[in-house]
C-alpha cells in the first residue's frame, strides 16, 4: 500500500445535469454516493439508449441549483450507524421521498419544487419544443456509467494548460476531486485495474477511464461554451478524462481524507 494524495474536494448532483453541491463528508455506496443523481428528466425527444433531458438540450440547465429540504437526512442513509457495526456486505437503507424532496433554484433566484410544472416550462424556455419532459425519481444514482468518478486536480490543470483557458474542475463533474503527490497529469489513468482505499474504510475500484463529450465544454457560472477543452481532451488523451470506479467497501469519505493505492 502507499499513499497517493488526499482528498481535495467532494460533490454529489440531487438533480442529473444541474449544478453540483460540494460537501465536507459524504456516504459512498456499492449504488453510488448517497443522494446523488437521485432526479432526472427524461425527454421524449431524446433517443432511448439515452432518455435524458440534459445540458446538451438545455445549456442553462448546468446552472440550476438543487437544494434538500432536509440535508441532514440526505447526508447518509438513515440507518448507517447501526448497518456500519454489521459484516461488510450489509446494505444501508435511504430515507423516504418526502425526506429526500428537493427544491431547485433558477439562475434567476426564482425556487421550485423539483416536480412543480413550472419547472418544467423553465427548462424548456428557449429549446426546440418537441421535447416532452417526465420527471424520474430513483433511490439510487441514475449515473450514465459506474457509480463513482473521480478526478484529480492536477488533470484539469493540464487540460488548461493544452487548451490555453483557466479551466474550472468543476466541468468535470466528478464525485472525488484528489490531490495527488505526484505533479503529473492523468496519473489516475494507471490506477485502472487497481483499488484505492479512501479515508479509513471505503475502497473503490477503478473500472475504467472516463470518456467525455461535450458536457465539458460547458462553463459551470455561465454556460457558456469552450470547445477547445473537449478537442484537447480528444486530440491529446483518447477522448477519456478522470476514472470510474465501483465501491467494493461503503462508508464515508470526508474532505482532507488520506488516499491509498491498495493494488
Amino acid at each position: 500500500m502507499s499513499v497517493i494524495g488526499t482528498v481535495e474536494s467532494l460533490w454529489r448532483y440531487p438533480v442529473k445535469s444541474m449544478r453540483g453541491e460540494q460537501l465536507d463528508e459524504m456516504f459512498a455506496g456499492y449504488a453510488g454516493v448517497y443522494g446523488d443523481r437521485l432526479f432526472a428528466f427524461e425527454s421524449s425527444a431524446s433517443p432511448k439508449g439515452f432518455p435524458f433531458f440534459t445540458g446538451r438540450e438545455q445549456r442553462q440547465m448546468i446552472r440550476y441549483r438543487p437544494h434538500f429540504r432536509h440535508p441532514d437526512k440526505a447526508a447518509q442513509p438513515v440507518n448507517w450507524k447501526e448497518a456500519e457495526k454489521l459484516p461488510p456486505g450489509a446494505n444501508p437503507i435511504s430515507a423516504n421521498t418526502a425526506d429526500l424532496m428537493i427544491d431547485v433554484e433558477t439562475p434567476d433566484g426564482e425556487m421550485f419544487a423539483i416536480d412543480d410544472p413550472a419547472l418544467v416550462d423553465q427548462l424548456c424556455g428557449g429549446i426546440d419544443p418537441k421535447h416532452k419532459l417526465t420527471l424520474l425519481r430513483s433511490d439510487k444514482a441514475i449515473t450514465d456509467c459506474r457509480p463513482l468518478s473521480i478526478f484529480a486536480v492536477q488533470s484539469a490543470k493540464k487540460l488548461g494548460e493544452e487548451a490555453g483557458v483557466t479551466v474550472d474542475k468543476r466541468r468535470f463533474r466528478a464525485n472525488v476531486y484528489l490531490d495527488l503527490i505526484s505533479p503529473e497529469a492523468f496519473v489516475e489513468n494507471k490506477f485502472v485495474g487497481k483499488s484505492l482505499r479512501i479515508g479509513s474504510r471505503v475502497v473503490v475500484s477503478i473500472v475504467e477511464r472516463d470518456p467525455r463529450c461535450m458536457m465539458i465544454t460547458l462553463d459551470p457560472e455561465t454556460a457558456e461554451k469552450t470547445p477547445a477543452i473537449l478537442k484537447v481532451v480528444a486530440q491529446a488523451h483518447d477522448g477519456m478524462a478522470g476514472v470510474y470506479g465501483a465501491v467494493l467497501a461503503e462508508g464515508m469519505i470526508h474532505k482532507g481524507d488520506q488516499v491509498e493505492l491498495l493494488s
